[in-house]
């Protein structure tokens, strides 16, 4: 088996991941988490919410997973969110035709239907099920449809995104935020893509849990105020110069920035925390790097875009963040189709003199001739860009008539004024990430295997494989493991009070009475536990426990005074494990 094998049946074995509706022989892109695998989901969401809602300030907020049509026409969704989709005209299998491609071509993403049919035809791609013909290729839209309400009722789709709901409320965010920039808000929540053929386990979904933060930024204002915390990390940037030489490039954010290779320094910022984030997971740093998007795969709404990829050992480097400018694209979209104006007012350091052209319709004239429509056409006039008066005729719409105004009923002047802001539309700095690929490449960097020899085997007679989860501590669904040594009443006793204490302090604990103290010490190295408490007869003599590391199996003695305290200390304070009580 290879590594993601090794994983998954580890993963499916201990209760991290099932596949989905099983009983009824499954389908592609869906998976169920088990009880560990939730829990650690659930660790790695906070930890995400710890930097980017306490330590960074933008709040949370939930957004129905449903929209209406107009959020995603105005988004792009609707006549854009497509994948090139092709047939076996044989076995008629659905494919992603840039994916049949891949062994040609490494970056297809880019490339027109034309293309990827002519490359397929020219190189004799086949079907990879049955090796029939491949069919021409067209677009499917990747969003589930649905209908709100009975009857007729309202087109919806299930969102392909959670971005869009923190678009849509905008207005209210900015008046949460008192209408100062920067603000940002976050949002975790379910996302549906109906992927034409989900192969790749957990990297590919249908449903999919993101986790996103939308940072709204005055766009003549892209310094980081604490550009200062991360400006000497040094980083494997794979920039879009770097891929045209094939290698990635190790500097610093503050030499990235300077040499303009990340745009501005709050990108390179929200690049940088996302470094910080999936170290701090577990990620491996030697397998992580931020790959720039190429100016042929650019979004047109970026000025420029990093993914944080990880190298795994299957699937190669994968996408599982993408930090991204988004400029003014998605207020300016969503303000053009509701027709309300998505601004923040910006006021000055310093009031500024500006000169304006103003317009100045002669309302004495302008009755006469144009009656009670008279107050309508000079709003429109008002509304005219200086262009318009340069021509002969001028001409304004005003109730789907087209109508001819003579030069001599306006005023044009050029007037000075005293301004203190303006409205302006920000632009958006967008950390996407992709909740269940950071999981299972968590799950992937932690698994380890080693051989125990006999002498040290904790109970066997033989030379074995361990497998062990190294996960971070702060991430391991379980965090201690209470078992007493015998299935004896005087010492499952204080195992389980020892359990109810650590509950008592927050910890997520196990207790595990079942098979011999080997055994067990090895159902827990495999599921990550970082600290296994085993209480035996010296327990009742002395109250000392024995403390197991699950890294390099050193025991500890330790009061069961000071267990609360020892194991915080492990846990959450790096505390050096041969510190803390009497080695073994």
């Amino acid at each position: 088996m290879d590594r993601y094998e090794q994983v998954i049946e580890l993963a499916k074995r201990r209760g991290f991941l099932w596949n989905s509706f099983e009983l009824y022989g499954g389908t592609a892109g869906f998976y169920d988490y088990g009880p560990l695998g939730s829990t650690l989901k659930r660790g790695i969401e906070q930890i995400w919410r710890e930097i980017y809602v306490i330590q960074e300030g933008f709040m949370e907020i939930e957004c129905p997973t449903i929209g209406i049509e107009e959020v995603f026409v105005a988004s792009g969704h609707v006549g854009g969110f497509s994948d090139p989709l092709c047939e076996c005209e044989q076995c008629k299998e659905a494919f992603r035709a840039d994916h049949l491609i891949k062994h040609i071509m490494e970056e297809a993403d880019g490339l027109s239907n034309e293309e990827l049919d002519r490359i397929i035809e020219q190189n004799g791609v086949k079907c990879p099920e049955c090796g029939g013909n491949i069919g021409n290729i067209y677009e499917f839209n990747l969003m589930f449809k649905t209908q709100i309400g009975p009857g007729s009722g309202r087109k919806g789709y299930l969102r392909p995104e959670t971005a869009q709901g923190m678009f849509v409320d905008f207005l209210k965010l900015a008046r949460y935020y008192r209408d100062k920039l920067p603000f940002g808000a976050t949002q975790i929540g379910k996302s549906y893509r109906n992927e034409i053929s989900p192969r790749q386990g957990v990297i590919r979904l249908r449903e999919f849990t993101q986790a996103e933060a939308e940072i709204f930024i005055d766009p003549m204002v892209k310094s980081h105020p604490n550009i200062q915390r991360f400006e000497n990390t040094s980083l494997n940037l794979y920039s879009d110069t770097a891929q045209e030489m094939g290698r990635s490039q190790i500097m610093t954010i503050r030499e990235a920035v300077d040499k303009g290779i990340i745009a501005h320094e709050f990108l390179a910022y929200q690049v940088a925390l996302v470094d910080h984030f999936l170290q701090r997971v577990g990620i491996a740093a030697d397998k992580l790097r931020f790959r720039q998007h190429r100016k042929d795969e650019m979004a047109h709404y970026a000025i420029d875009c990093w993914d944080a990829e990880v190298l795994t050992d299957r699937f190669g480097w994968v996408e599982v963040v993408g930090i991204a400018d988004r400029t003014d694209y998605d207020l300016s979209a969503h303000a053009k189709m509701s027709k309300t104006e998505l601004s923040i007012y910006s006021e000055y350091e310093q009031p500024r003199m500006v000169e304006k052209f103003v317009i100045k319709p002669n309302m004495g004239k302008m009755g006469p001739m144009f009656k009670d429509k008279a107050k309508v056409v000079a709003e429109a006039l008002k509304a005219l860009p200086q262009e318009a008066f340069e021509k002969e005729e001028i001409k304004v719409s005003v109730d789907g008539d087209d109508l001819t105004v003579p030069r001599e009923l306006v005023e044009f002047v050029q007037e000075t004024f005293k301004v203190s802001g303006e409205n302006i539309v920000p632009h958006v700095i967008e950390p996407s990430f992709g909740i269940d690929r950071i999981l299972y490449s968590v799950l992937e960097h932690a698994y380890d295997e080693e051989i125990i020899p006999a002498k040290a085997s904790e109970g066997n007679n033989e030379d074995e494989t361990r497998i062990v989860l190294r996960f971070r501590k702060e991430v391991s669904p379980i965090k201690v493991a209470v078992l007493p040594l015998l299935t004896r009443k005087e010492l499952i006793e204080p195992a389980k009070e020892i359990v109810a204490r650590l509950k008592d302090k927050g910890l997520m604990v196990s207790y595990d009475d079942s098979g011999t103290i080997g055994r067990r010490y090895r159902r827990n190295d495999e599921i990550g536990t970082p600290y296994c408490i085993t209480v035996d007869y010296d327990t009742l003599e002395d109250n000392t426990v024995t403390v197991r590391d699950r890294d390099n199996m050193q025991q500890v003695r330790v009061s069961i005074d000071a267990i609360d305290d020892v194991l915080h200390e492990l846990l959450y304070k790096g505390k050096e494990f041969e510190t803390v009580g009497k080695p073994l």
